[in-house]
């Protein structure tokens, strides 16, 4: 494999794959538009940063491409990896957060993203890693069913195993420790991917990147003239705190960003736009927002559930 021809045809597809989701994401609110943010690493690198708010559907979201290169990687990505020391890197990827207003219609999060580092006489070591995930504040059923549907007919070209396992990986990854809940209702959740070839490995990747659109846009259409009260909207709120929680303290995205030398602007466009914490809050028991966590919040097989 030859590395620049392996960089270029990964950019191509993340840029491609960064209009056809704003493009999408934009006619979805039908008010607000995409501002677009253009900067550079002074370590090597720069990035596309697009944000959207105050919108008839979407309080805050951005859609964000990277590129960045370097001579060594940072803690956060060599740790585990000991044979990448001394080797340069190039990571590119798009990640995306949407926050929408109403409470009654999930944050969605997805990235798909792409690792390679090269030493001069030696075969490039390369990886994919990415995913898609879903966090309500109000669960539906249909939609988190909805949701594992299209993760797994994204994974099925692939294999029978690849959705379960993904699907796992997800749960565990997207995972609160502190608070010892999950942080949604997951999706899929992949890292290192380089077995087989690097042709088998890119074709995965796109099939998760472009089943993003396919897996929200329902969700949204279904949910967002739900109506809903300042009480549901201060939970939210609430919620929104566990978002930032497993960001800043867990999320491996946002700390090789940082750790990288990443713009910060674009590392923490992820977190909610309002958010609060309160001392040892609970819902009253029975609620629809106690239903969140003991219902919604468990590491469900939600399409053997409905018998799919």
């Amino acid at each position: 494999m030859n590395s620049a021809d392996a960089v270029e045809a990964v950019k191509a597809y993340l840029l491609d794959l960064q209009e056809r989701i704003c493009a999408g994401l934009q006619a979805a609110d039908g008010q607000a538009v995409f501002a677009e943010d253009s900067w550079t690493r002074e370590g090597g690198g720069g990035g596309r940063t697009r944000v959207i708010g105050e919108g008839a559907l979407i309080e805050k979201g951005g859609v964000n491409f990277s590129h960045v290169f370097g001579t060594n990687l940072p803690p956060s990505a060599s740790a585990h990896r000991p044979e990448l020391a001394g080797r340069s890197f190039q990571a590119m990827g798009v990640s995306l957060v949407i926050h929408p207003e109403n409470p009654h219609v999930p944050t969605s999060h997805a990235n798909v993203r792409f690792f390679i580092a090269d030493k001069p006489g030696e075969e490039p070591v390369w990886w994919f890693g990415g995913g898609f995930d879903l966090t309500p504040y109000y669960g539906v059923a249909e939609d988190c069913v909805h949701w594992h549907q299209v993760a797994r007919d994204a994974c099925a070209p692939f294999g029978d195993d690849v959705y379960p396992r993904y699907k796992k990986w997800c749960d565990e990854y997207f995972h609160i420790k502190h608070r010892g809940e999950p942080r949604g209702v997951g999706g899929l959740f992949f890292d290192d991917l380089n077995q087989g070839s690097f042709e088998e490995c890119f074709a995965f990747l796109r099939s998760v990147g472009d089943a993003y659109l396919k897996a929200y846009l329902p969700i949204i259409e279904r949910r967002r003239l739900t109506p809903f009260s300042q009480e549901q909207r201060d939970f939210q709120a609430f919620r929104r705190g566990r978002y930032v929680e497993f960001n800043l303290v867990y999320d491996r995205g946002t700390l090789f960003g940082l750790q990288s030398g990443g713009r910060t602007e674009s590392i923490l466009m992820s977190l909610p736009p309002i958010v609060r914490w309160g001392y040892d809050w609970k819902p009253e028991p029975g609620s629809a927002e106690a239903k969140l966590t003991d219902y919604y919040l468990q590491d469900r097989d939600w399409l053997g559930e409905a018998g799919l």
